[in-house]
């Protein structure tokens, strides 16, 4: 058998093929539009999970962006009004999971997951759910504090909704026994945790509803449990819950979980305790209030009959001493006491006046011997005399002053004397026509005629040269 020329023929596993009989060349294109038929007849609608990288965000409102894991990565494109309520959570490190279709990107020859759906992975998707129910419930107005209503003050029946295993429980029960032990409670137990415990307290708010219309009234519900994680806690953030909290005829108050925990019964709920034992304190505070109230009353109430048992005793002693005082022996001996006190002050009086008198006496002797003239003579004689003495000594003292004081002028007469500054080497010039006093050259003409002074002699010139 003859070969055909190489160029007419292929080879594969080692077998000749003849290119008439085997081969069916495709364009790209086409090539490309069966891969996306194939793709998207396999693929019609998928879920993906995967950690969003290389987020872009285009003016016209799609998004392109890659999911990926350790193992591979995943082109996306999610378009304009696409993706659901939580599109808002598209973001670069998000851990998502998303609905849509395979489909492949004719232009590029790229598969790529059509986006239809955007959906928050664990914790986050609870999270976004709670918001979106917040949301929701506070555009309607069950969150507005005009619809609140008050609380009784002082509750006497309530209702209590949670578990009967619940620490809740115990706490909210020891609480109330301690503070108010009067206080009657309707139990409706309900789980208030996993599938099923939202409609369990819906239909427990319900019977306690139903309760205080046909038995016996209550005063509010109290709804409540203890702490735990947010899954733990999400049948009281379920729309069902929320929507029978506002729905009852009752007051509610919630109290669930610690104090950081907010569920959406918390918003909806007439009154949010942060935990069980603040909750059933906050319910007895105005019982607690009285009691010490009326316990203070009590002792305040003996203190005033004390004080005024006291003050009736004070006052009775007062008026025993008031009618002892006036008592006319009392008055007769207090008179006979002031005229004894009178007459002691009279004796006084005369005697000091008896001394005065005496005293005057004497002063006016001691007066009239002083102005005896016998006595003024030899006074004046022995000032006389005394001044005759000192005489010569104060003329001897005044003479030496006065010379003193002479020498002194002299002193100070020889110091200001011209001459003694013409002996230092100074002179005086005069004009020798006028003799006034030459103190500066601008006073000077040329050919003036000058007379100088020495300390011995004078010296007639002419100004020839002037010099300031």
């Amino acid at each position: 058998m003859a070969r055909a020329p190489k160029s007419q023929w292929e080879f594969g596993n080692g077998e000749l093929f003849s290119p008439a009989e085997t081969r069916a060349v495709l364009s790209v294109g086409e090539l490309t539009t069966r891969v996306k038929r194939l793709v998207e007849k396999e693929f019609p609608s998928i879920f993906v999970r995967g950690e969003v990288s290389n987020l872009r965000q285009q003016a016209s409102g799609h998004a392109y962006f890659v999911l990926k894991d350790a193992a591979a990565q995943l082109p996306c494109v999610l378009f304009r009004g696409q993706g659901g309520p939580d599109r808002a959570a598209l973001r670069d490190g998000a851990q998502l999971i998303l609905g849509g279709e395979i489909t492949v990107y004719e232009p590029r020859g790229a598969y790529q997951l059509r986006v239809t759906h955007v959906e928050a992975e664990g914790l986050g998707a609870l999270q976004a759910a709670y918001e979106r129910l917040k949301q929701k419930l506070a555009a309607e107005g069950l969150f507005a504090p005009e619809r609140k209503r008050p609380i009784p003050a002082y509750p006497k029946r309530i209702g209590l909704v949670t578990s009967p295993s619940a620490a809740a429980l115990a706490d909210v029960l020891h609480v109330l026994t301690r503070r108010f032990a009067g206080l009657e409670i309707v139990f409706a137990p309900t789980r208030v945790q996993g599938a099923g415990a939202a409609a369990e307290i819906v239909t427990a708010l319900e019977r306690l509803n139903r309760w205080s219309a046909t038995h016996e009234p209550l005063d509010l519900i109290l709804v409540t449990r203890g702490g735990g994680s947010l899954e733990d806690l999400w049948c009281f953030n379920e729309e069902i819950v929320a929507r029978a909290v506002a729905a009852s005829a009752l007051p509610v108050v919630s109290a669930v979980g610690h104090e950081i925990d907010f569920t959406i019964i918390d918003f909806v709920a007439d009154l949010r305790a942060a935990t069980p034992s603040a909750a059933a304190e906050l319910l007895t505070a105005h019982h607690v209030a009285s009691r010490e109230f009326i316990a203070r009353a009590t002792t305040r109430l003996w203190q005033q009959l004390r004080r005024r048992q006291d003050q009736a005793q004070d006052d009775l002693a007062d008026w025993v001493a008031r009618l002892a005082r006036a008592h006319p022996r009392r008055r007769l001996e207090s008179q006979s006491q002031r005229l004894d006190e009178l007459q002691q002050q009279l004796v006084r009086a005369v005697r000091r006046n008896h001394r005065h008198r005496h005293t005057s006496v004497d002063a006016l002797q001691r007066a009239l011997g002083s102005r005896n003239p016998r006595t003024l003579m030899a006074e004046r004689r022995r000032t006389l005399l005394e001044l005759v003495r000192r005489m010569p000594g104060a003329a001897r003292r005044r003479w030496e002053q006065r010379r003193t004081d002479w020498r002194a002028a002299e002193t100070r007469l020889r110091l200001l004397n011209p001459a003694n500054v013409l002996e230092r080497g100074y002179s005086l010039t005069t004009d020798a026509n006028t003799g006034a006093l030459i103190r500066n050259a601008a006073e000077v003409k040329a050919g003036q005629r000058l007379r100088t002074r020495l300390a011995r002699g004078e010296v007639g010139s002419v100004a020839t040269q002037i010099t300031d």
